[in-house]
């Protein structure tokens, strides 16, 4: 009898098999989307985007082989759009600003179903809870992950100049910190010097966390981006890319350390070339620590 591994292992091997029916992609921002459509559509699946306002670049659109635009929110409608197109599995993929959630969210029936049920609209409580809505509707999300293995960041020495001497101890004060910040389900993101956190991520996200806290520590602040604990690969991973380096070294900050197997590097071709020119160290840390 096959074991419980095995036997999933075959329904992915089937499922994702060339031409095995279109799939879903429910884009935010960043390059990610992009990523997974190229990829999807490689293996012979026809890609049915659902792409949302403000956050998704309009060029996405070249990639996908249909888009339907919507606002935050708009679930029932992202539900719908998918089942009249065939779609029975999707991948979240790419961020929503945390302000314009607040901000410019229109929900439609459908949210405010999943609003009522939750008990904690923190992230991951608020992500499982519309996985399980569409779930429910007859698409099941998949990890956009599990079709980019090539993309996440390995352990040890990824990008940039060698670790710097005396790093360890900023590396170790980011993870720890990052690891508490990640069980309060706030951000992702720690900036740290000479034994100080500098600045946490909460709502303004990476850049924003980034640009305060080497304001005030100055040059030399090493960043750490670390995976929440019990974090659910389908949505929401660690992700970086030459933009995070062009943000760091606005502030002078030196060192990016992020959690290997469970971050993305997004155009890595690129980030390897700005990293030796800005002089900036991508360090991957092993998921047990520094």
């Amino acid at each position: 009898m096959e074991s419980a591994g095995a036997q999933e292992r075959a329904i992915n091997r089937a499922t994702d098999a060339p031409g095995e029916g279109p799939i879903g992609l429910i884009a935010g921002n960043g390059r990610l989307p992009f990523l997974f459509a190229r990829e999807a559509r490689s293996r012979g699946h026809a890609v049915i985007c659902v792409a949302h306002r403000d956050e998704v670049e309009p060029a996405l659109a070249d990639e996908v082989d249909t888009i339907t635009w919507v606002r935050v929110g708009q679930v029932r409608k992202i539900l719908r759009t998918l089942r009249a197109a065939g779609v029975d599995r999707a991948v979240m993929a790419g961020g929503i600003g945390h302000v314009r959630a607040l901000t410019a969210a229109r929900p439609d029936l459908g949210a405010f179903s999943i609003i009522s049920r939750l008990r904690s609209f923190r992230d991951d409580a608020l992500l499982r809870a519309v996985a399980d809505y569409f779930a429910q509707g007859g698409v099941r999300i998949e990890a956009a992950t599990s079709w980019l293995q090539e993309v996440m960041a390995p352990a040890g020495h990824v990008a940039g100049p060698a670790l710097p001497v005396g790093a360890q101890a900023e590396l170790a004060l980011g993870w720890e910190v990052a690891g508490l910040l990640g069980q309060a389900d706030v951000g992702q993101t720690v900036v740290v010097k000479g034994g100080h956190v500098l600045a946490l991520e909460a709502v303004e996200g990476t850049d924003e966390a980034i640009l305060r806290g080497g304001r005030l520590g100055g040059k030399g602040a090493a960043v750490v981006k670390r995976v929440k604990p019990g974090q659910d690969a389908r949505f929401d991973l660690p992700a970086v890319g030459p933009t995070t380096l062009e943000v760091m070294h606005r502030v002078g900050a030196r060192l990016l350390a992020i959690e290997a197997g469970r971050t993305l590097v997004l155009d890595a071709e690129a980030l390897h070339q700005r990293a030796k020119a800005l002089g900036i160290t991508v360090w991957g840390i092993p998921p047990e620590g520094p």
